[in-house]
C-alpha cells in the first residue's frame, strides 16, 4: 500500500480532484499558503499496483514533472473504497504485485552510490575478495561480496532500457564497465604486492588454490548463477523486496572471478586470466539480459505512449545483441566445461587401470596406495600431463613390468601423450 501527496498546480485542482472522484478514491486537500505555483497538496491512500496508472492519469490532467509527488509505504488503511481499489487492481498476476513504474526508476537509482564511494567500495571488496582467495577462504571471500555496490549498475540498465531513461541506462553502463575494470586492476596490484613482499610463500602455485583454480576454469553451471542473479534482482526491486541478500548474488557472480583474474595478472600467467575474465564477462551480460526480460515481462513500459514502439525495438535489439554475446560466451565456457570433464574421466580411468594391473597375480605383493594425476598450466582448458602412482611392496622391491605395463594402459585412455611416473615407498623410477 502507498500513500501519495501530491502538489497541485494552480488551475488544476477541479481537474485533478474529478479524476480522483471518478476512480472513487479517498483523499484529503490542503490549501497550499507558501505563495508558489501550487494552490493545494492531495494525500490520498493506493494499492502499489494502482500508482502507476493513477499518475499517468493524473500527468494527463496536468500534474509534470514540476510538481511534487511524493509515494510513501502505508502499513494499513481502513477505508471500503480502499478495499475496491484492491479488487480493482490486484488481481494476483505480475504485473500487479510490482511496484510502479516511477517508484521503479527512483529504487534504482538510489542503489547506485556516487561514483567516489562506488570506487571505493569496489576496489575495497576486490582487495577483500583477492585476501580470501589466496588464504583459500570462503567465509573471508563472500564478506567481500557484501561489501561490492554493483547491484546498482546491474540493474539500473534493465531499468534504464525498458523505461526510456537513457541517462540511466548510459550511467549504469560506464559504472558497470569501470567497475570491472576497477576489480581487476585493484586485485592484480594487491596480489603482486602480496607476491613481492613474500607474504604469501614463494612459489606459491595458484592452480593449487580450490579458491582460485575452480574460477581460472568455469563451467556452464556460472550461468545459471548469473541469470539467476540478474532475475532475482530485478524481482526484488520491481517487488518492493528487500535487495540486500540479492547483492550478494550479483557480487558472488561478479568480485571472486575479477579478483581471480588479478592474482593471475599478478603471477604473471595472463593465459589463466582468460577463463576468470570471460566468467567476469559474461555473468554482467547475463545479468543485464536476464534483467530486461525480466522487466519487459513484468509490463513495465516507457511513460510516453507515442516512445514505446521505438523503446520496444530498442529493448529487442538489446535483448538479441546480449543474448548473441552471451551465447558465443557459452560455447567458450561449454569448450571449458568438456575439457574439465574429460580430465574428471581421465582421473577415474587411470585409477581404474592402476587397481587393474595391480590385482595381476604377477604383481601379488605390491599394494597401490594412491593414484595423482598432475594437470598442465594450460588455460583454461587444462588436461593431463602427468600421473603418478604410488605403489607399496616389500622392502627394497621394485618390478620394471609396473611400470611398462601402467604407461601403456594408461595412455591408452587419453589422446594426449601423458608421463607415467611410478613412486615405491621410499624411491623413485621414471
Amino acid at each position: 500500500m502507498r500513500l501519495v501527496q501530491l502538489t497541485v498546480p494552480t488551475g488544476r485542482r477541479e481537474t485533478i480532484l474529478e479524476t480522483l472522484d471518478e476512480r472513487e478514491i479517498d483523499y484529503v486537500v490542503t490549501d497550499e499558503a507558501s505563495n508558489r505555483e501550487y494552490t493545494a497538496v492531495v494525500y490520498f491512500p493506493l494499492p502499489s499496483a494502482a500508482v502507476e496508472p493513477v499518475l499517468d492519469e493524473l500527468q494527463e490532467a496536468g500534474i509534470d514533472e514540476d510538481a511534487y509527488t511524493v509515494v510513501v509505504d502505508a502499513e494499513t488503511v481502513i477505508s471500503r473504497r480502499f478495499q475496491a481499489l484492491r479488487d480493482e487492481y490486484e488481481k494476483g498476476d505480475v504485473e500487479s504485485d510490482r511496484i510502479s513504474r516511477q517508484e521503479l526508476q527512483a529504487e534504482a537509482e538510489s542503489l547506485t552510490p556516487t561514483f567516489g564511494v562506488y570506487a571505493t567500495m569496489t576496489i575495497v571488496s576486490a582487495v577483500v575478495a583477492t585476501a580470501g582467495l589466496l588464504l583459500d577462504s570462503p567465509a573471508v571471500v563472500v564478506g567481500s561480496m557484501v561489501i561490492a555496490p554493483l547491484i546498482g549498475p546491474a540493474l539500473g540498465a534493465s531499468v534504464g532500457s525498458v523505461i526510456d531513461d537513457e541517462e540511466l541506462f548510459i550511467e549504469s553502463i560506464l559504472y558497470q564497465i569501470i567497475g570491472i575494470v576497477l576489480a581487476i586492476a585493484a586485485a592484480a596490484v594487491f596480489a603482486w604486492l602480496v607476491r613481492t613482499t613474500n607474504i604469501v610463500p614463494p612459489g606459491l602455485d595458484i592452480g593449487s588454490i580450490d579458491e582460485i583454480s575452480e574460477r581460472l576454469t568455469p563451467d556452464l553451471l556460472s550461468l545459471a548463477v548469473a541469470l539467476g542473479a540478474g532475475v532475482a534482482g530485478i524481482v526484488s526491486i520491481a517487488t518492493g523486496i528487500s535487495v540486500a541478500l540479492v547483492g550478494v548474488m550479483i557480487a558472488a557472480a561478479l568480485i571472486p572471478p575479477a579478483a581471480a583474474a588479478g592474482v593471475a595478472i599478478a603471477w604473471g600467467e595472463p593465459s589463466a586470466a582468460i577463463g576468470s575474465t570471460a566468467l567476469v564477462l559474461v555473468n554482467v551480460l547475463s545479468v543485464n539480459l536476464a534483467g530486461l526480460l525480466t522487466l519487459w515481462y513484468a509490463g513495465y513500459r516507457p511513460e510516453n505512449l507515442f516512445s514505446r514502439d521505438e523503446t520496444e525495438k530498442r529493448v529487442r535489439e538489446r535483448v538479441v545483441g546480449l543474448a548473441a554475446i552471451v551465447f558465443i560466451f557459452a560455447v567458450f565456457l561449454g569448450g571449458i566445461t568438456y575439457a574439465s570433464y574429460g580430465l574428471a574421466t581421465f582421473e577415474e580411468s587411470a585409477q581404474n587401470e592402476a587397481e587393474i594391473v595391480l590385482e595381476d597375480d604377477a604383481f601379488a605383493e605390491y599394494q597401490l596406495i594412491e593414484t595423482e594425476v598432475i594437470v598442465d598450466e594450460d588455460y583454461p582448458f587444462v588436461g593431463p600431463e602427468r600421473v603418478i602412482v604410488t605403489i607399496g611392496g616389500p622392502p627394497g622391491s621394485e618390478e620394471p613390468g609396473i611400470a611398462d605395463t601402467l604407461a601403456e594402459r594408461i595412455n591408452q585412455q587419453t589422446n594426449e601423450d601423458v608421463i607415467v611416473e611410478i613412486r615405491y615407498i621410499g624411491q623413485v623410477e621414471r
